[in-house]
C-alpha cells in the first residue's frame, strides 16, 4: 500500500536537510544562503504589513520567517500560504508582460514553502510551490507542482551523501546492453561523451572520468532549485528537482524532473507544450516542444527536439534536429537533421553533418536477437528513403544510401560514396566518389550552411565542416589503394592471368589502369570483398572515373594546405618557401572526436596523461580541446603537405618556382571545375 506519513502541520518547510547530513555547525540554509548570497537586504515583516497581509487572506505559520526587502508592499500579496523561511524581494505596482501576456507584480493564490524570491516576481497561482530560488522579474503562473528535494541531482549522474549507487543515472549510448553507458553531467561535450563511450578498455581512463564527474556537483544534500531572472512558466503540470537558467521559456509542459535547463540572454532555451523530460540536461539556446519525450539525455546547445520526438539514453549534438521520430541508445554529433515521423535510430554513433531521410531504419537488430550491436556512420551521413540498416555496420564519410533494405550489416570504406542494390541480379552497387560526380553543389551548400547555423556562444570544440578534412582525405588515401587492388584483380581475372597474385601486384596493376585511365576499365566487373556480410556480389560502379576524383581532389586539399602554410610564414623568396615546406612531414591517424577532428596521436596522449592524473577535471579535458582547436589549422596543413609527398606531387629535390606555380594553377582550375560541378548540379536539382 502507498505509505503516507503523518507529520505535524508546524514542521511544513523545515528539515529539509535530515539531521545525520548537516555539516557540523551549519544550518538547513547554509547551502541556501551560498546559493543565494543576498540574505542580508532582508528584513522581518514589520505589524502594518503583517496587518495587510492577514486582510489579504495570507497566512503563515510563523510571520517572523517571512523576511522582505525595504521596498516590499504586502497588498501585492493575496490568497497565498507561506511555510518554513521565505525570503522575498521588491514588489512594486508594476505588471510584466512577455509574448502579450500580462500579469501584475506580486504573490497570488500559491502555497509558498521555504523559497527565496527575487525583485517584481509574478507568482500566480501556484499550486505547490517548495525550496527554489527565484530570480527577477521572473513570471511563474497555472503551475501545479514547482518542488525540489534535498537529493536533487538537476541531471546529473551522480549520487548525494548516503544514496546507494543503484540510484545513480547513466546514459547507455551507442550500445542497447549498456557497454558503452556514461554518466550525463552539465556542460558534457560532444567529445567526452565520445571520448566516454569509445575506449572502455581502458580502465583507468573510465575511473578518471567517474571522478571528474563526481566533481562537478557537491555530494552535499539541500541544494535549492533554481530559476534564473526574466525566466517564465506558465500553465505546466509538474517540475520536480529542476534548475533553470535566466530568459527561460517554459509553457504547457507536462512534466519536467530531474533535469537541468540552461539558458541565458544570448542562448534562450523554451521548453513547450505537451513535453515530458526525465533525468537530462538541456543546454543554452535548446528547443524543446510539441509533445516530446526525453528520458536519460543530454542535449547540447541549439540542438531541438520537437513533434513528438522520442529521445532515450542519447546524446544530441550542438545545432542538431530531430522532430517526430524516435532514438535510442545513439550518440550523435553536432549537425544532424532528422524530421520525418517514422524515423527511427538506435544503437548508433553518427559523427554528425547527417540528415536521416524517412522510413529509415538505422541500426535495428532485427537480424539476430542479440541488442549489444552498434552502428559508426562518418560525417555527411545521408541513409535515404526508407532505408534499413542493420548493425554492426560502419560507413567511412559523406556515404549515402539510395532506398532499400539492407538485410546484412555493411562495412563501407570509400568515402563520398552511393550504395545501391541491384535487386534484379542480386547484388550490392557502391559508387565511390559520388558526390564529386553528381552532387558538388550539395556537399559545398552543406559545409557553407554548417558554418552559418553555428550558434554556439561558447565553441570550445572547433567542429570541422570542410567535407575534405583530415577524416575524409586519409580514407580517400586508403580508398585509392583498395580501388586498384579491386581493379587490378578484376583485369587479371579478365585477361585470365594464371597462378595467384598477392595484395602489392595487384594494386601495382590496378594503379597503372588507373592512372593512364585506360578505358578497358569500363569493360571490366570490379568487384569488392569485406563490404557486405553475405555471400552475394558487391559491385563497384565507375572505378575509373571514381579513382579520378579521389586524386584531384586529394591534390586540391593537399595544394591549399601547402598554399595556406605559406600564408602563415610569409616567405620572402623561394627558399624561404622551401624553408618553411615540412617536407619530412608524415601523415597521421586523426580521430573524429565529438566533431573535431584531432591527431589520434594526440588522442592517445591525453588518454595516457589522464591515466596519469595529469588531468585532474573535464575543465582540465575541456582545455585540451582548446589547445587542439589552436593547433589545427597547422596539423592540417602538415597532413595536406604529408598527402602531396605521399602522392609524389611534392619533391625537396625538385621543387622550384615553376612547381610552386604550376600547384596554384591546379588548385584554380580545380576550382572553377568544382563551381562548374556545383552549377550543373545544381540545374539537375530544378
Amino acid at each position: 500500500m502507498n505509505q503516507i506519513r503523518k507529520s505535524p502541520i508546524q514542521s511544513i518547510g523545515y528539515g529539509f536537510i535530515p539531521d545525520q547530513y548537516l555539516p557540523k555547525g551549519k544550518d538547513e540554509y547554509h547551502l541556501r544562503n551560498r546559493q543565494n548570497g543576498q540574505t542580508s537586504e532582508h528584513r522581518r515583516l514589520k505589524a502594518f504589513e503583517i496587518e495587510a497581509l492577514v486582510r489579504n487572506n495570507n497566512t503563515s505559520d510563523d510571520w517572523n520567517r517571512i523576511l522582505v526587502s525595504e521596498s516590499f508592499n504586502p497588498e501585492l500579496v493575496r490568497n497565498c500560504k507561506f511555510f518554513g523561511l521565505v525570503r522575498i524581494g521588491r514588489l512594486e505596482p508594476w505588471y510584466l508582460e512577455y509574448h502579450n501576456l500580462r500579469v501584475p507584480v506580486g504573490l497570488y493564490n500559491s502555497t509558498i514553502i521555504s523559497c527565496d524570491l527575487g525583485d517584481n516576481v509574478v507568482i500566480n497561482n501556484v499550486n505547490y510551490l517548495s525550496h527554489y530560488i527565484i530570480g527577477n522579474d521572473v513570471i511563474i503562473v497555472n503551475v501545479n507542482e514547482l518542488a525540489t528535494t534535498s537529493t536533487a541531482k538537476f541531471g546529473n549522474g551522480i549520487i548525494k551523501d548516503g544514496e546507494s549507487e543503484s540510484v545513480r543515472i547513466r546514459m547507455e549510448v551507442c550500445n542497447e546492453n549498456g557497454g558503452r553507458s556514461i554518466l550525463p553531467f552539465d556542460g558534457m561535450l560532444p567529445g567526452d561523451a565520445f571520448l566516454w563511450s569509445k575506449y572502455r578498455d581502458d580502465v583507468q581512463l573510465m575511473e578518471a572520468f567517474e571522478r571528474f564527474t563526481e566533481r562537478t556537483t557537491d555530494r552535499q544534500r539541500g541544494y535549492y532549485g533554481v530559476i534564473g531572472d526574466r525566466t517564465v512558466v506558465k500553465n505546466c503540470k509538474i517540475i520536480k528537482d529542476v534548475r533553470i537558467g535566466s530568459d527561460a521559456y517554459l509553457k504547457g509542459a507536462n512534466k519536467i524532473k530531474n533535469v537541468t535547463i540552461n539558458s541565458a540572454p544570448e542562448a534562450m532555451t523554451q521548453v513547450g507544450e505537451g513535453c515530458e523530460l526525465v533525468n537530462g540536461i538541456i543546454g543554452y539556446g535548446c528547443r524543446v516542444f510539441y509533445g516530446v519525450k526525453a528520458v536519460r539525455f543530454v542535449m547540447a546547445s541549439h540542438s531541438q527536439l520537437k513533434y513528438g520526438a522520442r529521445l532515450i539514453n542519447a546524446y544530441l549534438g550542438n545545432n542538431a534536429t530531430i522532430s517526430c521520430c524516435e532514438v535510442l541508445n545513439a550518440l550523435i554529433y553536432p549537425f544532424h537533421e532528422q524530421h520525418h515521423n517514422n524515423s527511427f535510430l538506435c544503437a548508433a554513433l553518427v559523427m554528425g553533418q547527417s540528415n536521416m531521410a524517412a522510413g529509415a531504419t538505422i541500426g535495428s537488430n532485427h537480424n539476430s536477437r542479440a541488442n549489444d550491436g552498434e552502428l559508426v556512420a562518418g560525417r555527411g551521413f545521408w541513409p535515404g528513403l526508407c532505408v534499413s540498416l542493420k548493425h554492426n555496420s560502419m560507413f567511412a564519410s559523406f556515404s549515402i544510401l539510395a532506398k532499400g533494405d539492407y538485410e546484412s550489416e555493411i562495412r563501407n570504406p570509400f568515402p563520398f560514396s552511393l550504395i545501391s542494390q541491384d535487386l534484379s541480379r542480386d547484388r550490392l552497387q557502391v559508387m565511390p566518389g559520388y558526390w564529386f560526380m553528381y552532387n558538388l553543389y550539395g556537399l559545398c551548400r552543406n559545409e557553407w550552411k554548417y558554418l552559418k547555423r553555428d550558434q554556439r556562444t561558447e565553441r570550445i570544440q572547433h567542429i570541422e565542416t570542410a567535407y575534405l578534412a583530415p577524416d575524409s582525405v586519409n580514407e580517400m588515401m586508403e580508398a585509392l589503394n583498395l580501388l586498384a587492388e579491386c581493379t587490378g584483380r578484376a583485369y587479371l581475372h579478365h585477361s585470365n592471368s594464371e597462378g595467384i597474385h598477392d595484395r602489392e601486384y595487384a594494386i601495382s596493376v590496378g594503379r597503372q589502369l588507373l592512372d593512364t585511365g585506360d578505358p578497358a576499365i569500363d569493360d571490366l566487373e570490379v568487384t569488392v570483398e569485406g563490404i557486405e556480410n553475405s555471400s552475394r556480389k558487391v559491385v563497384l560502379l565507375k572505378p575509373r572515373q571514381a579513382y579520378a576524383m579521389y586524386l584531384r581532389m586529394l591534390r586540391l586539399y593537399g595544394i591549399e594546405g601547402l598554399m595556406d602554410q605559406l600564408e602563415i610564414h610569409q616567405p620572402e623568396d623561394i627558399n624561404g618557401v622551401i624553408k618553411s615546406i615540412p617536407f619530412s612531414a608524415r601523415r597521421d591517424s586523426w580521430t573524429n572526436v565529438g566533431g573535431q577532428l584531432i591527431p589520434t596521436f594526440e588522442v592517445n596522449r591525453l588518454r595516457s596523461e589522464i591515466g596519469t592524473a595529469k588531468y585532474k577535471s573535464w575543465q582540465d579535458v575541456h582545455q585540451f580541446y582548446r589547445r587542439q582547436s589552436e593547433n589545427y589549422r597547422k596539423q592540417r596543413n602538415t597532413h595536406a603537405i604529408a598527402c602531396l609527398l605521399e602522392l609524389g606531387v611534392l619533391d625537396k629535390k625538385t621543387f622550384d618556382k615553376s612547381s610552386l606555380v604550376s600547384l596554384a594553377d591546379e588548385a584554380m582550375d580545380t576550382r572553377r571545375w568544382i563551381i562548374k560541378g556545383i552549377l550543373d548540379s545544381r540545374q539537375r536539382t530544378m
